[in-house]
């Protein structure tokens, strides 16, 4: 099997970024194609869905981030054998990706004070559905105990988004309601694995 490529733009977040730490808790050697956002036109059209990330090997592309991180942890012991589990996290990756969407569309194209006025909306509903819905969910510290798999990862990524302040109007702290959620956010961020990929 040829080395794999990671496709994705050049910023340490994103789905691009949980297929990545996927890779790198999973010891394997990629190329890490990091995209200018200025230059991503002149590739979009080589791309299955015309949309970052795509993982390519041996010659095959493979995109969609929820498919990448199930192509990894199937092989790389990142995801659950049970075929029932396994779909049990897949749902709950799509739940993440539901999220994304969801806040996206509250806020779409509105002016600024419109803006504040749907965030808070969208964390005083939605979001307290999902969370209350992913901490019913996990075990303790990760989904499933102490294993990490693909999941874990996705779930880190997103809540991680909201902690750094990247949520305009939401609250950096509103997760440290969910103590289950934040262990596994910051579970994930203190394995030596992913230390080592920041630190690099």
């Amino acid at each position: 099997m040829s080395k794999p490529i990671l496709s994705y733009f050049d910023f340490p977040g994103g789905r691009g970024e949980d297929c990545r730490l996927a890779l790198t808790i999973a010891g394997v050697d990629f190329d890490d194609d990091r995209i200018n956002p200025k230059t991503w036109s002149d590739r979009k059209a080589t791309t299955p869905h015309g949309a970052l990330p795509v993982l390519t090997i041996d010659g095959r592309t493979l995109a969609q981030s929820n498919a990448i991180l199930a192509f990894i942890g199937r092989h790389h012991d990142l995801h659950p054998t049970d075929p029932w589990r396994a779909a049990e996290h897949e749902a709950l990756m799509e739940y993440v990706e539901e999220l994304r969407y969801k806040l996206s569309d509250a806020t779409v194209s509105e002016p600024e004070d419109a803006k504040k006025t749907s965030r808070e909306a969208f964390a005083n509903g939605y979001l307290k559905l999902w969370a209350s819905a992913v901490e019913s969910q996990i075990k303790g510290p990760f989904l499933d105990g102490e294993q990490i798999n693909v999941a874990d990862i996705k779930v880190a990524g997103v809540v991680g988004w909201f902690r750094r302040g990247g949520v305009d109007y939401i609250d950096p702290t509103y997760f440290d309601a969910y103590p289950k959620i934040i262990a596994l956010q910051e579970g994930l961020l203190a394995d030596p694995r992913v230390k080592a990929w920041y630190a690099a």
